[in-house]
């Protein structure tokens, strides 16, 4: 990506940060889309850099987004409604900001000769039971099927909980805890898979150097139980290793295991050594593993692994 001009949409939010980050050092330019001036105002200051330019836009505007992709080499759309007890009762709301505009965003994209786009999917997104997964497993059949007959190269990236990301569980607990209310768990059974922002941008680099176009990739990640990455933050807070917790039940379009890749992909899915490349389902893998690829398949953290990883993660309370 040295000396391109990437364009990144739904930019202000954490993603945005870590990628601009890495960008900037590599003389790219970076465009950020989005719709919150005040977000902009604040990352302008953050960064305070020549390079980073921003564009008040929504995604669900077709003309704009042709305006915005002009002079783009590569678009990397993580613009998205991702908060799945919300999406989940306004579902017309996410197809429209999801789904949608992936086609807007191709045909723009198309239009405007910008050579790839990469766009962020979600574990939600393979075997999807709630409106947000399939908002974003419709986007995924969108960017990599054969509406838009383009020299754009389109591809995905797909993965799980980022910790400490804006609107992660890490933040609300650390409000909780300040206030020394107990921590509520949906299910002590439930696991996730957890990837830190810097290997979430690895994944999208990754995918830029390797993308054929049409595929979708995935990092390798582990997984642990959400009581444990509770108890493991509450006593790094506190010093307390019996800090309460509450459990509540599973919320609305909640799963106790998330999965990556599921069985049916796995028939046209190739592994790379910490990435699994997905291939269009017309194509075939001569070997695959016969299971899918879940939280509850995929190596598991203990507390130990789990407080490593979190005294070494960067991201401001």
């Amino acid at each position: 990506m040295n000396d391109k001009t990437i364009l990144i949409t739904g930019g202000t939010g954490s993603f945005g940060y870590q990628m601009t980050t890495r960008l900037l050092p590599m003389n790219c330019k970076v465009k950020i889309y989005s719709r919150d001036e005040d977000k902009h105002r604040e990352m302008k200051a953050y960064f305070d850099s020549p390079n980073l330019s921003f564009m008040i836009g929504d995604l669900r505007d077709p003309e704009r987004l042709m305006e915005c992709f002009k002079n783009v080499d590569t678009v990397l759309h993580a613009g998205a409604l991702k908060q799945i007890t919300s999406v989940e009762f306004n579902p017309v709301e996410a197809i429209k900001t999801n789904t949608t505009s992936a086609y807007s965003i191709m045909k723009a994209a198309d239009a405007q000769n910008v050579e790839n786009v990469i766009a962020i999917s979600t574990d939600k997104a393979c075997k999807p039971v709630n409106s947000y997964g399939m908002t974003k497993a419709l986007m995924e059949k969108i960017i990599t099927g054969d509406d838009v007959d383009s020299n754009t190269k389109f591809s995905c990236v797909r993965y799980g909980n980022v910790l400490g990301s804006r609107g992660s569980v890490l933040p609300v607990w650390d409000k909780l805890i300040q206030n020394k209310f107990a921590i509520p768990i949906t299910s002590y059974e439930m696991r996730r898979f957890f990837l830190t922002l810097e290997q979430a941008t690895d994944l999208i680099l990754f995918a830029y150097n390797n993308m054929k176009g049409k595929e979708i990739f995935v990092r390798k990640a582990p997984a642990m139980l959400i009581s444990d990455l509770a108890q493991v933050y509450a006593e790094l807070v506190t010093g307390d290793s019996k800090y309460p917790q509450t459990e509540i039940g599973i919320r609305p379009g909640e799963k106790i295991d998330e999965s990556l890749v599921s069985v049916e992909e796995m028939s046209h899915t190739k592994e790379l050594d910490d990435y699994f490349r997905i291939d269009r389902p017309d194509s075939f893998c001569d070997s695959f593993p016969d299971e899918e690829y879940s939280s509850k398949t995929t190596n598991q953290l203990n507390r130990d692994q789990i407080k490593a990883l979190i005294e070494n993660l960067k991201w401001k309370k």
